[in-house]
């Protein structure tokens, strides 16, 4: 973000707040261009947002305001300036639903406090979808108003193009073109003037003291009920027990039984073309973020997806005919290269960082959090000698230099200790990412030369991944 847009949002905030900003930090991002910042006061805390695209702010913040006059448990919006694309938003925590199952999952299986919290969440959908429906603006809905033929082919042809063709998976064009018309004629054919928030995933559900709030609805437009419950219990790396999704699935049936007349049967039918819609759209994703824009992190949710899908293959006939999208479907299932993927998610990706403290700290996209943060300024810094500031740590003066420091060799015994330990217990409960960095003043010396010992010691010792990156130094290249 540049430093204009940081001080306007400060700005903001400080109008808002009536008290000095004491600290701004960048949050992890997701799969969006959208930016957002913790902003912090003495008493205050918010959420700001920066987005270049007016017309998706412009949605985000008129949903808002109608979710909140009836009720609905969405972030309050504290001040906006539509000039500068940016806004403020209640501060909901960190407390992601996808986190939550992660800290009270045992192996595969949900245990009931979670099925529980999933019920709450499935609870408040209806109220999205139907009650708040009435006197909505749908004249804001960005990209499409509808969840129409349009948009859908949008959909699968984004799955086309950067999944199947990116994956290398043939297929005849002309054929699955017709696959996709017969079947958006078919599920356009259940009712679809309901709201449709689009993207509603454990990642845009927060816990805040237990209670679900609901984020990242701006994409929200007319649709089918099934889509949302959809996203919701077929999201890929909430790896849900096909056990739980059926209770889930009756669970809303009843649920909004009390607001409008369903036919479970016909309900449940739909559904199922709706959960296959919403994987390719996924995998679209997955394959532009991954294979694309080579974010390695999406790639780890092909697994999922890859599992999702076979279930669903080998589970549910559709009723209607679409003999290449699904024979195309069953060569991504049995794809080497794709399941390659999946043999490579268990092995622990460990990324090492160096990095400048003018910066700040690196996020870790992986979603996964944790990991290390080692300060090297307590070092003896090379920096300081006119002969090395044009040098970097992985330069042999500076690598001699910093060789004869007992403090430097103190400071990597003891690092190589600590994540020694976590990368074997990491490996023995097969998590598959952890992240470490080194920060120093530039980001230039110390730091590098740290990452370079550790990553050597590393890749020694352990069968890993190792990612090394020197982030001040990509800057300046």
């Amino acid at each position: 973000m540049e430093k204009h847009t940081e001080q306007e949002l400060i700005r903001l905030f400080e109008d808002w707040a009536g008290e000095n900003v004491e600290a701004i930090h960048p949050l992890p991002p997701s799969g969006s261009y959208r930016e957002y910042y913790r902003i912090k006061s003495t008493r205050h805390s918010a959420i700001g947002a920066y987005n270049s695209d007016k017309k998706e702010n412009r949605a985000f913040t008129e949903f808002t305001r109608h979710f909140r006059s009836i009720e609905l448990n969405v972030p309050e919006l504290f001040r906006e300036n539509a000039e500068e694309d940016i806004y403020l938003v209640e501060d909901l925590g960190d407390t992601t639903l996808y986190a939550y199952i992660n800290q009270y999952r045992e192996g595969k299986n949900y245990p009931d406090r979670l099925i529980d919290i999933y019920k709450s969440v499935i609870e408040q959908l209806p109220k999205f979808q139907i009650t708040a429906a009435k006197n909505l603006n749908y004249n804001v809905c960005y990209p499409r108003s509808r969840f129409d033929k349009r948009s859908m082919m949008w959909d699968l042809n984004y799955f086309k193009y950067y999944f199947l063709k990116l994956a290398k998976i043939p297929f005849d064009e002309e054929y699955l073109e017709e696959d996709f018309q017969a079947f958006t004629d078919y599920l356009l054919r259940t009712e679809i003037d309901y709201f449709l928030y689009r993207d509603f995933q454990s990642r845009n559900v927060m816990l805040k003291n237990g209670i679900p709030y609901f984020i990242d609805y701006q994409g929200g437009r007319h649709g089918a009920l099934q889509y949302d419950l959809a996203s919701l219990l077929y999201d890929s790396k909430a790896d849900m027990p096909d056990e739980v999704r059926k209770i889930l699935l009756d669970h809303y049936i009843t649920v909004t039984s009390n607001l409008i007349d369903i036919k479970p049967g016909e309900f449940t039918q739909y559904f199922y073309g709706y959960v296959l819609i919403r994987i390719m759209q996924a995998m679209g994703s997955y394959g532009f973020r991954g294979f694309y824009e080579k974010k390695e992190h999406f790639l780890q949710s092909i697994p999922y997806a890859l599992n999702n899908l076979s279930t669903l293959l080998n589970t549910v006939q559709l009723p209607v005919k679409i003999p290449t999208l699904l024979n195309i479907l069953e060569k991504v299932v049995n794809s080497r290269r794709l399941q390659s993927i999946s043999t490579d998610q268990k092995t622990l990706t460990v990324t090492v960082n160096s990095f400048s403290y003018k910066r700040g700290i690196p996020i870790d996209v992986s979603g996964h959090g944790g990991g290390f943060v080692f300060d090297c300024r307590a070092i003896h810094n090379p920096g300081r000698y006119e002969e090395y500031k044009t040098l970097t740590g992985k330069d042999k003066q500076v690598i001699d230099f910093l060789n004869k420091e007992d403090d430097i060799k103190q400071f990597i015994n003891h690092v190589t200790n600590l994540v020694d330990q976590s990368v074997d217990k990491y490996q023995k409960r097969s998590f598959t990412n952890l992240m470490i960095s080194f920060g120093c003043t530039g980001g230039q010396h110390r730091s590098v030369y740290c990452a370079e010992a550790l990553a050597k010691h590393l890749k020694s010792k352990f069968d890993i991944k190792l990612v090394l990156r020197h982030l001040e130094l990509e800057m300046k290249q």
